[in-house]
């Protein structure tokens, strides 16, 4: 894992998301599991060489931020946002996140890369057992919460957007906040069933702290000036799908003309699923702008 502050440890290298942990002086916290098992149960023996885990931090319920908890069974106290806890590998219609995470094992086009985890098949456990304990929040707070772990604090920021439930993980002794995926650094943001305005109230709120250190859900680390990139994703792809819906285009043309798949490449061993998030990102922005407003 890589070196963001003395106590700080990311991996930004991995398919899933970034994965990250906080020595303090009276323990360690994790803030993100390794999607893959084995990556998971590596970097619980990492963690655990530089003391007891205290807190698993979530900042998302998508399956690449929360699966690995299943590894890190009996090793600290999980917290999760309400709106986090509530759709915590929960199956929707559109999609069942074991099933989504179990595909990953081998991902398609990295066998036998660092990309994938064929030898997660052996630790992958039965639906069932799995459901019994995924090893979800025991602590669940809405709102912000704070915690203290030795000489260090722990600012859960709840910043809604990209998932109802998302949390910023401000470190103010390391001048660092862990967003989750409010940021995609230099790889292609995944809008699925977010609320652009909301995001872009929580980039406000990240851009307003005091750090140096910006560690994203996916991608490099980076800094504060990489608000304004996101930013302006956002507003882009927000805006040309409202030219289609005020040109009158349907879904399907709409899904077929807009797309910035020129712009950045797709994060780390899912390069295969750029076409998929195009479709995805403009397809649920054209249902959000052509819905009908309930009325009271």
């Amino acid at each position: 894992m890589e070196e963001v502050t003395q106590n700080i440890r990311t991996n930004t290298k991995l398919r899933g998301c970034n994965p990250n942990y906080v020595v303090t002086r009276d323990g360690v916290v994790v803030i993100d599991t390794p999607q893959l098992p084995t990556k998971a149960v590596a970097m619980r023996a990492e963690v655990e060489s530089h003391g007891p885990i205290r807190y698993i931090i979530n900042t998302e319920h998508h399956v690449d931020h929360i699966f690995g908890n299943y590894y890190f069974k009996g090793a600290g106290t999980v917290v999760n946002h309400q709106g986090l806890y509530d759709r915590f590998m929960v199956v929707y219609p559109e999609l069942d996140p074991f099933a989504y995470a179990y595909e990953a094992l081998p991902t398609p086009k990295a066998q036998g890369t660092d990309l994938d985890d064929p030898e997660g098949v052996a630790l992958w456990p039965d639906r069932v057992v799995y459901y019994s304990d995924p090893n979800k929040g025991k602590v669940v707070f809405t709102g912000d919460l704070t915690l203290r772990v030795g000489d260090h604090t722990f600012n859960c920021l709840h910043t809604p957007g990209h998932t109802p439930g998302q949390i910023a993980v401000h470190v103010p002794e390391e001048r660092t906040v862990f967003t989750g995926d409010t940021i995609f650094s230099q790889c292609q943001t995944w809008l699925m069933t977010s609320n652009v305005d909301e995001w872009i109230s929580s980039l406000d709120r990240i851009r307003a702290l005091d750090v140096d250190h910006v560690v994203p859900g996916h991608g490099p680390v980076t800094t504060l000036a990489y608000v304004e990139v996101q930013r302006s994703i956002l507003m882009e792809w927000k805006t040309a799908v409202a030219v289609a819906v005020g040109k009158g285009w349907s879904r399907e043309e709409t899904v077929a003309r807009v797309n910035f798949k020129d712009r950045l490449p797709v994060d780390i061993g899912q390069g295969y699923m750029m076409d998929y998030i195009q479709t995805l990102n403009a397809g649920s922005l054209w249902d959000k702008l052509t819905a009908v407003p309930s009325r009271g």
